[in-house]
């Protein structure tokens, strides 16, 4: 039967997620140059309406729809077919399906806008379209069937309770691919990139971390302690993370910034993710206080390996990511969650391996498939834009506007 007060909880978190994205369009928007601004938050909003109709037509189908041999859904679902306003017991049987769809629509929608950070000021808007619309097709929702939709990953056993390889793993380790294939920016490695805004930049992570809520405590998919749980577990492994990034920032520069405090605010969400329905708080505190560090290391080895992740994607959501999945192979527990696993400190060292094997498996099939789709599009329609548009600013070149007009 529907629980209301289960229904008002997944709709409210489903509201969070989705202001998400655009928070996420602040939060990068503000790190680029004033002339790429508007197209850098450009990105994030129309995957708001891009994802959207993917998921309404046959993403969802594809991913939680029935299941074709644990690798993909069927299109039984195609255009929400069946989808609608009672229970699904396979899913979330207190709250209606077209819920619980929409609340996953959600998931899906801000992870193609993840990547575009890290060919952020120099890709094609249109070639951009093309390359999200075929990569939640061909990469987002298999994965997700594989982890939540009764696909091969979960029926390994493998943990990642609101998205750790679906949504940050994937996400990072495709932005690896986008930045090798499209090359780095103009003047990359001569010139210093300035974020041009960084309150904007603050109030875009300040936007994440409240949605991240919904993102987290959303996925117990009621209103219950194991809601209560995740969201508190969540604040407290942002707080952590945001502690540890400035001091090694501190001690490596001589400074903690505020760019440092934001990045290292949503390094602690992105690795705390996965575990977020498993562990305790101080469990959280340990995955948040090592993921500010660990995803600063990740950052700052981007100058030592040479390749142009504009905004960080790697570093953050895939380093914070694959943390973040090891992790809940150490610290899971029943207690929290009767419905998980032990990991390697309660007793249970074979979880690890499970995760471990989990994380693999994502870095190869987001990885593989992002540059084959990368390369196609760039032998068709082209990855860049022209060097003259690049050097005057894709807000001009792209949209014919300006972030800002001084009288």
């Amino acid at each position: 039967m529907i629980n209301t007060g289960d229904t008002a909880f997944i709709l409210l978190c489903s509201a969070l997620v989705m202001f998400m994205t655009p928070g996420l369009g602040l939060f990068y928007g503000g790190m680029v140059r004033s002339k790429n601004a508007l197209g850098t938050i450009m990105h994030s909003f129309i995957m708001v309406c891009l994802v959207t109709v993917i998921w309404v037509l046959w993403g969802y189908s594809m991913a939680f729809g029935p299941d074709l041999g644990g690798i993909v859904g069927n299109l039984a679902w195609f255009g929400l077919k069946g989808v609608g306003l009672t229970p699904n017991p396979d899913y979330a049987p207190t709250i209606p399906h077209q819920a619980f769809m929409i609340f996953q629509a959600m998931f899906a929608i801000i992870t193609p806008a993840l990547i575009t950070g890290a060919f952020a000021e120099r890709m094609k808007f249109s070639t951009m379209l093309v390359f999200s619309l075929l990569w939640v097709t061909l990469v987002y929702c298999p994965l997700a069937h594989w982890v939540w939709g009764k696909g091969w990953i979960g029926n390994m056993g493998a943990l990642d309770f609101a998205g750790g390889t679906v949504v940050h793993i994937s996400s990072g380790i495709s932005a690896l691919a986008a930045a090798l294939v499209i090359g780095k920016r103009k003047g990359f490695g001569r010139e210093q990139f300035i974020p041009h805004n960084l309150p904007m930049t603050i109030t875009g992570a300040a936007i994440l971390w409240f949605g991240w809520f919904g993102f987290n405590a959303g996925s117990a998919l009621a209103s219950n302690g194991l809601a209560c749980s995740a969201f508190v577990v969540t604040h407290v492994a942002s707080a952590a993370a945001a502690l540890t990034w400035i001091f090694a920032e501190w001690i490596h520069r001589g400074k903690p910034t505020t760019l440092g405090a934001a990045s290292g605010a949503v390094a602690g969400l992105v690795a705390i993710t996965p575990a977020s329905g498993f562990v305790g708080s101080v469990s959280s505190l340990i995955i948040g206080g090592f993921a500010g560090i660990i995803c600063y290391l990740g950052v700052l080895a981007k100058s030592k390996l040479g390749y142009d992740d504009s905004l960080d994607v790697v570093g953050i959501h895939g380093v914070g990511g694959t943390w973040g999945a090891l992790a809940t192979g150490l610290f899971a527990s029943t207690a929290i969650n009767p419905a998980g696993a032990n990991g390697l400190f309660f007793g249970n060292p074979g979880q690890l391996w499970i995760q471990f094997v989990s994380i693999i498996a994502t870095y190869v099939f987001a990885f593989g498939m992002s540059l084959i789709i990368l390369k196609v599009l760039d032998w068709t329609m082209g990855l860049r834009v022209a060097e003259e548009e690049e050097i005057r600013g894709l807000d001009i070149a792209q949209h014919s506007e300006g972030a800002y007009s001084l009288f």
